[in-house]
């Protein structure tokens, strides 16, 4: 999907989002009700989420140059992982609020509640499938849908609540749905920390084993072995690829490149593969698994990143 169309349905959300918080923040003091502001709250997160990821779309689609040589693409994982912060940051001051209107419950309007919390699940169903067209496979976008969903269901437990608190005078229901918002909100703040933060420390994106790749390469004929291999995301779905790669004495390397190029487009997803290929010039007594110190190659094998003839047969 292009990004002008992610900017757009962004764009409609946040204003959704807005207009209703302003109207929320004003209802839940009447009512003085925990759970309305703290929903409230929860859009406050939800307007800044978006802003935030508007704000990723535009630099990730800044041209290359300069120091940047892959652009800012990885700005929309900061924002991803931003968003992910701020809802574990936020859930823990409404958490410890929940806890004190759960010991010392005031008194609280609950069909005035109620009423807006409807209002509110109308309003972020409207947000949510705003959000469900943009490309939720990017983590940015998802930082910021993630925010919307928890938004959502907070609602339907403070609509709850709201009738509760209004036909049997439990007072204590509106902490207990902040309480229930909490839980949503850390759950998927950690998700979001975690998704972001293996994208940071260039781990191997979801369903791609390093080993498993390495194996499958060295499997080719007139492949003798593989290492210093690495696979990382630079953003969502944008996955990178290098590997030094050794080929049999007169073997036809330019073609095995090509090859093993195509394999990890076809096999894994992976269309950016540098693949740094030498042939291995003379096989010493211990077998392939040396040949590329026979020839002053890299010592290091980078621990599993080594795969030989020997081990793939």
């Amino acid at each position: 999907m292009a990004a002008g169309a992610d900017r757009r349905w962004l764009s409609l959300a946040l204003g959704l989002i807005v207009v209703f918080m302003a109207v929320e923040v004003v209802v839940a003091f009447a009512a003085q009700s925990m759970a309305l502001l703290s929903d409230a709250a929860h859009m406050l997160s939800d307007a800044a989420a978006i802003a935030l990821a508007l704000l990723a779309v535009k630099l990730a689609e800044l041209p290359v140059r300069g120091r940047y040589t892959y652009g800012l693409k990885r700005a929309e994982i900061l924002s991803a992982l931003a968003n992910g912060l701020t809802l574990l940051l936020l859930s823990a001051w409404l958490a410890y609020e929940s806890v004190e209107r759960l010991l010392h419950p005031p008194e609280v309007g609950g069909a005035l509640v109620l009423v807006t919390a409807l209002v509110g699940v109308v309003v972020n169903i409207a947000a949510v499938w705003c959000m469900s067209k943009a490309n939720r496979s990017s983590l940015n976008v998802e930082g910021a849908f993630q925010h919307i969903l928890t938004d959502l269901y907070g609602f339907i437990a403070t609509a709850v609540s709201g009738a509760a608190v209004m036909l049997t005078g439990f007072a204590e229901a509106d902490a207990l749905a902040s309480l229930v918002v909490v839980v949503l909100m850390v759950r998927s703040g950690l998700s979001l920390v975690r998704a972001s933060g293996r994208i940071f420390l260039e781990g191997a994106p979801p369903g791609v084993d390093p080993d498993d790749v390495g194996r499958s390469m060295v499997g080719h004929e007139g492949v003798v072995e593989v290492h210093d291999l690495h696979v990382w995301e630079l953003t969502s779905g944008d996955v990178l690829f290098s590997a030094h790669v050794l080929v049999e004495p007169g073997g036809d390397c330019h073609a095995l490149r090509r090859t093993l190029q195509a394999q990890l487009r076809d096999e894994y997803g992976i269309k950016h593969a540098t693949l740094d290929v030498d042939h291995a010039h003379a096989l010493p007594p211990d077998g392939p698994a040396r040949a590329a110190t026979a020839v002053g190659h890299c010592e290091d094998a980078h621990g599993e990143s080594r795969f030989s003839e020997s081990r793939a047969r």
